[in-house]
């Protein structure tokens, strides 16, 4: 099993989130994040008076999947990137177990879809 970490800015979000159902995941997390990278920041202007953003606004979706799943979606999640600075990161890191805490499923069947989708 492997934990995808996908950084984007938040209009991607529905692109990305829409993706990685085509791709056979059955569920994510989204947090909003803050953070500085290549991008530098972005600078405004109101009633004349100049403004720096050096943190931008970022959106983290976090999923554990299967491992064969992993290029699939590294494949998908570039053929939807416009190329610019700011599309986002993506990062991979290893799980050792995982576990359905309502029924004790462990592993790959504790991420699989159940019968009773209370969780």
């Amino acid at each position: 099993m492997k934990k995808i970490e996908i950084v984007v800015n938040p209009g991607k979000v529905e692109v990305v989130k829409n993706l990685l159902i085509s791709c056979g995941v059955g569920g994510a997390m989204f947090s909003n994040i803050s953070g500085f990278g290549t991008q530098q920041g972005k600078t405004y202007v109101y009633n004349g008076v100049t403004y720096e953003e050096h943190v931008l606004p970022k959106i983290k979706i976090e999923t554990v999947i299967d491992d064969e799943l992993v290029p699939v979606i590294l494949s998908a999640l570039s053929e939807v990137a416009t190329g610019k600075v700011g599309d986002g990161k993506v990062f991979v890191q290893p799980v050792d177990d995982a576990m359905r805490i309502r029924t004790g499923e462990k592993g790959l069947a504790a991420l699989r879809d159940a019968d009773d989708s209370a969780d």
